[in-house]
């Protein structure tokens, strides 16, 4: 089994968010099954020089895109036994930063255009081409549209597309068909890449891939409805017969409370001791009262609705007049800013807030704290609920997306589950399971249970990458 990963972004080259993990560290679980996976990304002129160093020059080649044939330089880099292929084009990659620019929707055409282009040339003949977001959904559509026919490598090729966030769709004005696509207007009209009078790059990769999958199951099924689905719903119900959803891994070297070394002591799920000195020890750092007693609910997001924190600020006051400690990282809209720094002049010995990134205090935050609350809107896989549960910090979250399918909802008589979850978007229903906790947590035993029960979680990308595996060779064998 051959595997080409094409990705706008991944770790260690360059990352912006969720999909830069995923693409460094799905094909190295891949690798670990003997599945042979390189990865191909563009050549982004603000990746660390000490990255382009390890770079070898293969040759260069011109891709035809619509009226024009472009340059493309093709380098080389080994690194943790996974090949990369980074795509060289001044032009469109030699400026800052990776997306936003007013030309996207020709830079991430040729970049598509090319990662297809490039396969005349490399010594790897892949059986599935892996395709993340938007960035690259036009592959599926340019292979069937100009490489298919050329047979060779191209013949019985298969593309997965896997959507990380349905929100972004790129999305651009009709003129782009014939001018930066290189597609008729017929197929503008007959409706192929045309939605809603534009051109929507997501969903033209939804109708031409082989399989979609996505972050979660429970996401795979939310986006078939308006309320997720950003306009596409219907076109993801169409398609439903070759949709999917496979949860992220998280790195469990990266997030491992027996070796991380921003925590204040070293623990493990089977000597939890550490765990207090580090509560203890964040307390004191963020100027709280040190005091075991008393749990830490912790929030590491960012400061938007979308995150929940309208319920968070229609029970704000509720929640602090409960016995608790509140620490909150991170940036986002003003008023939900302005909302923490108030709380924190009001309760003074209740809120840490801390309106910055910052990964190092992150990390002491998910080894000192005691829960972890998400009540996201939507939430397609979320990485901050497995890393608390990892830590032994308990997660309190809403039902959607990732976080249903990873945080089971603790039962007290069974002994079982690893968190406390509500279903409704509801500040009320938020504040009823923050007291359930709240009351569980002087509950010794059951709290220790509980603690046990999510540190043995498996997080890991080898789950993930055995499932992608299955699925890859089910598309493969309909050769």
């Amino acid at each position: 089994m051959k595997v080409l990963f094409v990705t706008p972004e991944a770790v260690p080259f360059m990352k912006s968010g969720g999909l830069g993990d995923v693409a460094g560290a799905l094909p190295l679980a891949l690798r670990k099954k003997l599945v042979g996976v390189r990865v191909v990304m563009p050549l982004y002129q603000e990746i660390k020089q000490e990255l382009k160093d390890k770079l070898t020059f293969l040759q260069e080649i011109w891709v035809p895109l619509a009226w024009r044939s472009q340059y493309c330089g093709i380098y080389e880099a080994k690194m943790g036994g996974i090949t990369y292929y980074l795509l060289d084009n001044k032009y469109y990659f030699g400026r800052k930063g990776i997306y936003g620019h007013f030309d996207d929707a020709e830079r991430f055409a040729f970049f598509s255009k090319a990662s297809l282009e490039i396969l005349q040339y490399l010594d790897f003949e892949p059986d599935v081409i892996h395709c993340n977001d938007w960035q690259t959904a036009l592959i599926p559509m340019y292979l069937n549209y100009f490489y298919r026919q050329a047979g060779g490598c191209y013949e019985n090729l298969r593309v997965v597309l896997t959507i990380h966030n349905i929100q972004y769709q790129g999305i651009f004005p009709r003129d782009v068909t014939e001018y930066v696509l290189g597609i008729s207007k017929e197929e503008f009209d007959n409706g192929y890449i045309e939605f809603d009078g534009c051109v929507n790059f997501l969903k033209t990769g939804i109708l031409a891939s082989d399989w979609i999958t996505t972050v979660s199951p429970s996401y795979a099924q939310e986006i078939q409805y308006e309320f997720y689905g950003h306009g596409l719903h219907g076109i993801l119900r169409d398609q439903q017969a070759k949709l999917s959803g496979i949860i992220n891994g998280i790195d469990t070297n990266l997030y491992n409370p027996e070796t991380d070394p921003a925590l204040f002591q070293n623990y493990s799920a089977e000597d939890r001791t550490g765990k207090a000195v580090n509560k203890a020890n964040l307390q004191t750092l963020l100027n709280l009262p040190e005091n075991p007693h008393v749990p830490v609910i912790a929030m590491v997001t960012r400061l938007v609705d979308h995150k929940g924190l309208d319920l968070i600020a229609t029970v704000l006051p509720e929640i602090l007049n409960e016995d608790i400690q509140l620490v909150i990282l991170g940036t986002g809209d003003w008023k939900y800013e302005e909302m923490v720094r108030r709380a924190k002049q009001n309760y003074p010995s209740k809120v840490s807030a801390n309106i910055t990134f910052n990964s190092d205090l992150a990390q002491k935050i998910y080894g000192g704290a005691d829960m972890f609350l998400m009540p996201s809107k939507s939430e397609p896989c979320g990485l901050s609920q497995m890393i608390a549960m990892r830590y032994g910090t308990i997660p309190i979250v809403r039902e959607t997306g990732g976080l249903k399918d990873t945080v089971q909802p603790y039962i007290s008589w069974e002994g079982s589950g690893c968190g406390f979850t509500f279903q409704n978007y509801n500040a009320w229903d938020m504040l009823y399971v923050i007291r359930q906790a709240i009351e569980t947590y002087h509950q010794n035993e059951q709290w220790q249970q509980l603690t046990d029960n999510a540190m043995k979680e498996d997080f890991s990308w080898d789950v993930p990458a055995r499932e992608y595996l299955s699925l890859y060779r089910k598309l493969a064998n309909k050769r």
